[in-house]
């Protein structure tokens, strides 16, 4: 699992930035949310593998964590979706026209 929090003040930081995720796209890993992503390893030494392979595409700015987690702590992780509850709409008459 990657974790990260990068600057997207300027132009230049959404672009490294950007670059960044899809790197993580293209290693494999899938969005777990904005800057949450995460992808299942067969092995520790997989995991490694992956591990190094983030490492050599780091930003120089911000702050990026990474980890492993076993299959039976992620199956224990609870997720949970809001919904936004919304105000039903009145339904307008229907005027038929001749």
């Amino acid at each position: 699992m990657v974790l990260f929090d990068l600057p997207t003040d300027t132009k230049l930081e959404r672009k490294i930035a950007a670059k960044f995720r899809k790197t993580l796209l293209d290693d494999g890993f899938v969005m777990f949310q904005f800057s949450i992503y995460m992808r299942f390893c067969q092995s520790v030494e997989n995991a490694e593998v992956h591990t190094r392979r983030v490492k050599t595409h780091l930003p120089e700015k911000g702050k990026v964590g990474i980890f492993a987690i076993t299959d039976k702590q992620f199956g224990r992780m609870e997720i949970f979706y809001g919904v936004k509850k919304e105000n039903k709409r009145d339904i307008p008459q229907q005027l038929e026209l001749f």
